[in-house]
C-alpha cells in the first residue's frame, strides 16, 4: 500500500521556533501511530516563514512563485494536514491566514486536519476553538476533535494525559485513526494537453487575435 502524504504547515516566525517544535512532535507522533497501524507516512514540512515574500507577492499579483506553487500543490495533494500557528491578538497569525487565502476554496474539502497553536499563556488556547476550528470548518475540512495548544510553561511538563505530551498523543492518535483505512491519494498527473497555461500567456494570445 502506498505511503500516505502528511503535510505539516507551520507558521512560526523565529528560529528556533516553538511552533515548529510542536509541529515536529505532532508529525512524529502521527507517523508513529500510522506505522503501528501498518501504514507508512511521507511527511512534508511547509515552513511559511520561508514563503512570506512569495505569499505577499501572490496576494497582490495573483501569480504564485514556484516555491509557493509547490507548497500549495503539496497541501492540495496531501492525505492529511497538520496546521500549527502562533497566536497573535487572540487569533491565528496573519502569515498563516494569508497562506490559507492562497489555497483554492475546495482544496481542503473532506481532508483530515489536526489544528494546533502556540502562545505565551494558556489564556490564548481558546483561539483554537473560536478562530482556527471555524476557519477549517468553513473550508469543509474534517478537523479531529482534539486541538493542541502549547503555552510557554507546557514545554517543561510531560507524562500525564493532561500534559502537552498527552495532548499530542491523543490528537495524533485521532488523526492516524482517520487515515489508517484510507487509500493514499494518487499523485496528480497532468496530461500534456491539460497543462495549465499561465493567465498572462492566455491574455497575450487573446490580444494577438
Amino acid at each position: 500500500m502506498s505511503a500516505l502524504k502528511l503535510v505539516v504547515v507551520t507558521a512560526g516566525l523565529s528560529v528556533p521556533s516553538s511552533t515548529r517544535l510542536l509541529a515536529d512532535r505532532l508529525a512524529a507522533a502521527t507517523a508513529r501511530d500510522l506505522r503501528e497501524a501498518g501504514r507508512e507516512a511521507d511527511v512534508r514540512i511547509v515552513e511559511l516563514r520561508e514563503l512570506a515574500r512569495d505569499i505577499a507577492d501572490n496576494l497582490v499579483t495573483g501569480f504564485p512563485p514556484p516555491a509557493l506553487r509547490d507548497a500549495v500543490r503539496a497541501v492540495e495533494e496531501a492525505d492529511a494536514l497538520i496546521a500549527v500557528t502562533p497566536i497573535f491578538s487572540a487569533s491565528y497569525s496573519g502569515l498563516f491566514k494569508s497562506f490559507v487565502d492562497v489555497l483554492d476554496r475546495d482544496a481542503l474539502t473532506g481532508k483530515p486536519v489536526l489544528i494546533a497553536a502556540t502562545g505565551g499563556t494558556a489564556r490564548h488556547s481558546l483561539a483554537l476553538e473560536h478562530a482556527m476550528r471555524p476557519l477549517f470548518a468553513y473550508l469543509r475540512a474534517v478537523v479531529v476533535p482534539t486541538a493542541v495548544f502549547a503555552a510557554s510553561e507546557d514545554w517543561g511538563a510531560d507524562g500525564a494525559d493532561g500534559s502537552l505530551a498527552g495532548r499530542i498523543a491523543r490528537a495524533a492518535g485521532e488523526l492516524a485513526e482517520s487515515l489508517a483505512g484510507r487509500p493514499a491519494t494518487p499523485r496528480a498527473r497532468v496530461a500534456e494537453h491539460e497543462q495549465v497555461v499561465p493567465f498572462a500567456q492566455q491574455l497575450a494570445a487573446l490580444r494577438a487575435h
